[in-house]
């Protein structure tokens, strides 16, 4: 059901922030009931002229998107894929990494995002937790795959070339005998060796027969996406969402931003494979028939280039970014007024970066707050003047809460009080693939409702809104990437010059945090150096995850059980100035 704005149901009593919502934010959603593929068949019906998507000035109208996704629905079918198989993805963002995924879901297939950094180690547990048959790979992340796919269920590797997404002009340029053509293509391209089952994209689509407007889209209750997330363990685990949670989650996306008839503009330079540009910029764009203007990554002058030539309406991003587009932006004279409004997450966002974005762009900046569990966005903050910085926000729409004792998720702690945060609503996941003891221990019954458990201690202000407190988990949140210490711990306890090692996030500027490693030295090295650690964690870590600063200790602070106590290193490491490397 959906709430107008002023009206009240009995399910408002147990939600008193509905209250601080922004004029005319509904405080339900309708139920989804369609798959998410229905929206792109729709836009591409009611706006078949609209861009849909613009990637370096190469431009896809909605009814172009939804042939090019029809012919490779047809092309994956082709290939043997059915409904309920795995189609990995391993792309940067790019026209075809669109393609690909409404194609994946259009023919009933789930779709499995993975980073197109990973390492081989990486991958190869998550293409055989998944099971994945089909691996759509850009070239330069072929060689990791290919490295991983032994031991999988991987039968097709599909190779894209992200030149050719490329306007033509640009396309040409990359072939031009000059230093700068060379450098770029080298960023873009990359040598695909000739193995069984590799298959070259453009290729595999022109060949194939278009999938039939008669064939049955996937039901809401389908299994859309696999979303692998390290949890609280490190462990990385495949979060299933459904095309129920996926469309939720978008509709109230929508609902919150209040986009629903005026056409917009998204830029979306947060990665597709994360959770957060994912439905941002994938699906609740998609809903909403929006321009996307794609970016394979994150680079100020380019945005700030597209901003003189498409403006931006929305811009979702991690407050790393929103600083550099308005320092630029200052610098450069690039006026960014057309952004009304942006939404921060991944990381908190600082005050200071909230202002001096709206100095710059005369519109809001938000924080929200979600979990890969909630698809991601389970609060956030109103855009409206009652917005506060600093705090997660409200429920979204559909979305109730509550803050319990992380001991007992059976029992409320007072109001005012610290405690767990829970969340319950449709956004909110189906469990962890294959893992029933994972998926019971995040998911818990109460009050007749499914609630997730957060991990994150927080405190709730009188008028509904949230302060995160404290992580109980304890990941490391950089550059708006999570880093899993013991992931990383694991890898340099096997370097030989360690003996132990305890990881850790410390404020890291605009990073968010920066990823430390405190080091016990092996009996009888004298020293080690960052860069040999660095280099030690280049072929297993992804570049994100690796040490940034290393401080040698003594030995590590532990509790009477033997764990190593991460907060106590923190609090030593930031109390102290970093080591070079040498053993004190």
């Amino acid at each position: 059901m959906s709430t107008t704005p002023g009206e009240h149901d009995d399910r408002d009593l147990e939600r008193p922030w509905t209250s601080a919502y922004a004029p005319g934010v509904p405080h339900d959603i309708a139920e989804p009931d369609e798959p998410v593929t229905r929206w792109l068949e729709r836009a591409a019906a009611e706006h078949p002229s609209r861009v849909a998507t613009d990637f370096m000035g190469a431009v896809t109208t909605y009814a172009a998107l939804g042939r090019s996704v029809a012919r490779a629905a047809g092309a994956l079918r082709g290939l043997g894929v059915r409904p309920g198989d795995r189609v990995a993805l391993v792309l940067p963002n790019c026209t075809t990494h669109v393609v690909a995924f409404y194609a994946a879901l259009r023919i009933g297939a789930v779709v499995v995002e993975h980073n197109p950094t990973y390492t081989a180690g990486e991958l190869e547990h998550q293409l055989r937790d998944s099971g994945a048959t089909v691996v759509i790979s850009w070239e330069k992340s072929v060689e990791a795959v290919l490295a991983a796919r032994a031991s999988t269920d991987v039968r097709h590797v599909v190779v894209v070339d992200l030149s050719s997404d490329l306007p033509l002009v640009k396309r040409a340029a990359l072939a031009l005998p000059v230093a700068a053509a060379r450098r770029t293509r080298a960023t873009m391209r990359a040598d695909v060796p000739d193995a069984p089952g590799v298959v070259r994209w453009s290729r595999l689509v022109r060949h194939a027969r278009p999938l039939a407007d008669d064939v049955a889209h996937p039901d809401v209750s389908d299994v859309a996406l696999l979303q692998y997330t390290g949890g609280t363990t490190g462990t990385p685990k495949g979060a299933v969402l459904l095309h129920r949670n996926v469309a939720a989650n978008a509709a109230q996306g929508q609902a919150w931003t209040q986009h629903a008839d005026a056409a917009q503009t998204v830029y979306a330079a947060l990665p597709f494979f994360h959770a957060f540009g994912l439905t941002l910029c994938l699906t609740y764009a998609v809903r909403i028939a929006a321009t996307v203007v794609i970016f394979p990554k994150f680079d100020v002058d380019a945005v700030l280039d597209a901003q003189r030539r498409r403006p931006a309406t929305f811009v979702p991003g991690v407050p790393p970014m929103f600083e550099r587009l308005a320092a630029g932006a200052r610098a450069s004279g690039t006026d960014l007024r057309s952004v009304s409004h942006a939404i921060s997450g991944a990381m908190s966002l600082p005050a200071e970066t909230a202002r001096a974005w709206e100095e710059v762009t005369g519109g809001l900046l938000v924080e929200g707050y979600g979990m890969t569990e909630s698809s991601p966005v389970a609060l956030g903050n109103p855009l409206s003047p009652a917005r506060r910085p600093g705090t997660l926000g409200l429920p979204f729409p559909s979305t109730f809460m509550r803050v319990v004792d992380p001991e007992d998720p059976s029992r409320d702690v007072e109001h005012g009080e610290q405690g767990e945060l829970l969340v319950s609503g449709p956004q909110v996941f189906a469990g962890y693939w294959q893992r029933p003891e994972d998926t019971s221990a995040v998911l818990v019954e109460h009050g007749g409702r499914t609630w997730l458990r957060t991990g994150d201690v927080v405190v709730v202000d009188d008028d509904g809104f949230v302060r995160l407190v404290d992580r109980i988990k304890e990941v490391i949140i950089t550059g708006g990437f999570n880093v899993y210490p013991s992931q990383v711990e694991d890898h340099l306890r096997a370097m030989p010059e360690i003996e132990d090692v305890a990881v850790v996030g410390v404020p890291g500027g605009d990073l968010g945090e920066k990823v430390v490693a405190a080091v016990v030295l092996a009996e009888g090295v004298t020293r080690v150096e960052l860069s040999a650690v660095r280099a030690w964690s280049e072929h297993r870590l992804a570049r994100y995850a690796h040490p940034r600063e290393l401080v040698v200790v003594p030995e590590l602070p532990r509790s009477q059980i033997g764990k190593v106590l991460r907060r106590v290193v923190r609090e030593q490491v930031i109390a102290r100035v970093p080591s070079r490397g040498e053993r004190p």
